[in-house]
């Protein structure tokens, strides 16, 4: 096993001598600001063991900011690794001290949306929140910017009307996009389907409106059966899959908008039917590279979550410096497109 890195270790990555990464750690004599943040990045990019405490000493005349950050389904891989981004986005924010709370919700109900945020405002001074659209959260939200508390939508929009921002994809493009490789790699017309996760999840929705309309503007020959919901879960998914392979043989390509991908990849799959479907799922994730690699799955559309978090963390601290007519209402980042040869 590989030692962690020492202090000579960092004082060399940061072309410093050891004595100023010691005054940096201890902060007994005073270090010019270029140089302890030139040490910071370099403890950074090491993974040096005492990172937060260098953090602290460069950072410590800057304001500090709670950020609450609400995700869905801890299990799935896709927000695991949104989570990792945060963290790291937070650490990297060099304009203030960011303070995360990053929590999960598994439930998507009414209810359960409004008691997490209402849990989240009472800690933080803006949030970040990945949810359906329902009225009551709507409501909730508009509880919160009355009492000036910024709420930025993640992936999928909601409380359109009263949201401080959204930041994610343009879902419209993501579903033409879909769909344009579906029609371009079928060997044939036949029919295509769509899962989304819920018709409240307004991303879900929007993809589906550019899958449709891509086909009746430019693939006419296919057929868009009707949409199936699933919950954005894995054994429903796989379910519906071997469902639509045995009642469906013209079936062409089948589009994963949301959560629950690993379940159509391990139905294709089994049902033997790689290289004549054309899968399309979205963000790449063990499951999907594997599909990727062994010619289950056609491509993934990725989210790119180092730059997104980023954005986010930066968009947050100005709404709660400068207020919400400073950052925009929305912001769209440019999605990756992963084939089998380029995994």
């Amino acid at each position: 096993m590989a030692s962690r890195p020492t202090i000579s270790d960092l004082a060399r990555a940061a072309g410093v001598s050891v004595a100023t990464v010691d005054r940096v750690l201890n902060g007994r004599h005073k270090v010019r600001e270029e140089t302890a943040r030139r040490v910071y990045e370099a403890a950074n990019a090491i993974g040096y063991h005492a990172i937060g405490l260098i953090r602290q000493r460069v950072f410590e005349d800057l304001p500090q900011y709670r950020l609450g950050f609400s995700l869905q389904r801890p299990s799935q891989a896709f927000y695991q690794n949104f989570a990792r981004e945060i963290e790291i986005a937070c650490n990297a924010c060099t304009t203030a001290r960011i303070v995360p709370q990053v929590d999960f919700i598994s439930a998507q109900t009414p209810a359960a949306m409004t008691e997490m945020l209402r849990q989240l405002s009472a800690r933080n001074q803006a949030l970040a929140v990945v949810a359906p659209d329902y009225p009551a959260t709507t409501a909730m939200v508009e509880e919160l910017k009355e009492r000036g508390l910024p709420l930025f939508c993640l992936l999928s929009d909601f409380a359109m009307d009263v949201r401080q921002g959204y930041i994610g994809l343009n879902n419209m493009k993501v579903g033409r996009t879909a769909a344009w490789m579906i029609a371009r790699g079928a060997k044939r017309p036949g029919k295509v389907a769509i899962f989304v996760g819920s018709h409240r999840f307004h991303g879900h929705e929007l993809r589906e409106i550019g899958f449709r309309s891509f086909f009746r503007e430019k693939g006419q020959d296919f057929e868009v059966l009707d949409t199936l919901v699933n919950l954005d879960t894995s054994e429903i998914t796989h379910e519906a899959t071997a469902n639509l392979l045995a009642q469906h043989p013209d079936l062409v390509g089948l589009y994963v908008a949301g959560g629950g991908m690993e379940g159509a990849i391990s139905a294709i799959r089994e049902e033997g039917y790689a290289g004549r479907i054309q899968l399309i799922v979205n963000e790449l994730t063990p499951e999907s590279k594997a599909g990727l690699a062994d010619d289950v799955v056609t491509m993934a559309i990725n989210t790119p979550l180092p730059a997104l978090c980023r954005e986010l963390v930066s968009l947050m601290v100005t709404a709660i410096e400068k207020g919400g007519n400073a950052v925009p209402g929305q912001t769209f980042l440019p999605f990756g497109i992963l084939l089998p040869e380029n995994i």
